[in-house]
């Protein structure tokens, strides 16, 4: 047992292994402070900076994060257990954000005209200041990547709180951001305590917060926030319907549900969790997704051919573990796994329910691991009003030939997003976020640009 504190230090632990790979210790009052000031002075030099200037930093930082693939690939499966291939895949997925925004970003902060008669009024774009990121461990680099791009073209600086167990992987992302050249406090890392966070959050220098993480943290970053008169954006938990009608082409859409659900060991925010099957199909269905995720290979992340690797934390196989048991108490049939795997580390059986129903606690709740919950509809009308059926509402999958009705089912679907005939997933070129418990705001596109800027009316000579 290790002497290092978790009330004293970040400490990450391998999950394959169940051994302590690092201990950071938690910045004082001191340190926090000093981070905050570099940051605001930081931000005083980049909002002055050229954007074309700020885009080149952002081209540097994409071959920075090529250059240093392996190693930050090898961090984030120590540190969180992802699957080799799927880690190298994050890091280039950021590399390709980078160079997207880079292109595509000093335009949308060009001054739009306005009705305005003669040309006289515009409405420019003005960064914020410095933005307070608290990030989760599923994607450590991509998901803290993905909010800060669009902010750092736009001019503001970045303050990063990021997940005690891969905390590793922040300074490494710190490394190549310094290794790209950026001004000195453009991106700072804040190794702090709960009791932290809310000093950053006060502290004037703080101009907006960003949060991805638990509906619980959510409230508590909200909360103050609000009570700071500060802007956030928390992009939350979810329970995305997976809709597969009759007619839907059943191959592609039990490969798309396999990958949509047991991506990241099944722990993404937008994963498939709740497979929602029109009853024609609901047998073929099932049968074909079984055999295809008991295809799948279980074993050490850093195994070129592993899909599915171990959970990143303990705690949070355990919560999974007892949402299956309850979820077979209140009548789910098991269709395969539904424990976990023997041995030290932290892995969990690649499992799936039939038979779900709307009272059942994986129906309920959001099942963050490698479950699936396959549910009957009666028909396009039902499988609709199921997939409403949650205080969730971030994406929506839904596979259909009949793509006019599919479009009419997404303008009813209570969703950030709606993917019709292709699983979700999160790119630059379209906005990002949920809606109910999923949280407000968005990421990506030029809305993830806008929302830390100033929309300010610029009216020449009004009278």
């Amino acid at each position: 047992m290790s002497q290092i504190s978790s009330l004293t230090h970040a400490i990450s632990i391998n999950p394959t292994t169940g051994e302590q790979v690092g201990h950071y210790p938690f910045e004082s009052e001191s340190a926090l402070q000093a981070a905050l000031a570099r940051a605001a002075a930081g931000f005083r030099v980049w909002r002055q900076t050229p954007v074309a200037q700020r885009a080149q930093r952002l081209v540097a930082l994409a071959q920075v994060l090529r250059d240093n693939a392996a190693t930050m690939a090898n961090m984030i499966t120590v540190e969180m257990g992802k699957p080799i291939a799927q880690a190298r895949g994050e890091i280039e997925k950021c590399a390709q954000l980078c160079e997207w925004y880079a292109e595509h970003g000093p335009a949308m902060l060009t001054a739009e005209p306005t009705l305005v008669e003669g040309g006289k009024a515009r409405i420019e774009y003005r960064a914020l200041g410095p933005i307070l990121a608290v990030m989760p461990w599923n994607f450590p680099i991509w998901q803290v990547l993905r909010g800060a791009v669009p902010a750092l073209i736009a001019g503001n600086t970045y303050v990063l709180k990021h997940a005690p167990n891969v905390m590793g992987s922040a300074y490494l992302l710190l490394d190549a951001i310094k290794r790209a050249n950026f001004p000195h406090g453009v991106f700072e890392v804040i190794n702090v305590t709960p009791e932290g966070v809310s000093t950053a959050i006060a502290d004037p220098r703080i101009a907006a917060v960003t949060l991805t993480g638990s509906v619980r943290a959510g409230m508590a970053i909200g909360a103050q926030a609000g009570a700071a008169l500060k802007k956030c954006v928390l992009e939350l938990g979810g329970s995305d319907p997976f809709i597969v009608l009759n007619d839907a082409d059943l191959d592609e859409a039990v490969k798309a549900a396999v990958i949509g659900r047991y991506q990241n060991t099944g722990q993404v925010c937008a994963a498939a969790k709740r497979l929602i099957v029109e009853q024609g199909i609901v047998q073929e269905f099932t049968r074909k997704f079984v055999e295809a995720t008991g295809k799948l290979v279980v074993g050490d992340p850093l195994a070129a051919d592993t899909y599915i690797g171990p959970m990143a934390r303990f705690d949070l196989r355990d919560e999974l573990d007892q949402q299956v048991r309850d979820t077979l108490a209140e009548g789910a049939t098991l269709l395969m796994g539904g424990n976990k795997a023997e041995g030290p580390g932290n892995f969990y059986e690649p499992t799936v329910f039939g038979d779900v129903t709307d009272q059942m606690t994986s129906f309920k709740q959001e099942l963050f691991g490698p479950v699936a919950s396959i549910i009957t509809a009666r028909d396009a009308a039902h499988a609709l009003q199921l997939a409403n059926d949650s205080e969730f509402g971030l994406a929506s999958t839904l596979y259909t030939a009949n793509v006019e009705l599919a479009q009419q089912m997404a303008g009813e679907l209570e969703t950030g997003g709606v993917f019709i005939n292709g699983y979700c997933a999160s790119d630059p070129r379209v906005t990002f976020g949920g809606v109910k418990k999923s949280g407000f705001g968005r990421e990506l596109s030029h809305f993830g640009v806008r929302e830390f800027c100033n929309a300010q009316t610029v009216w020449l000579d009004r009278r």
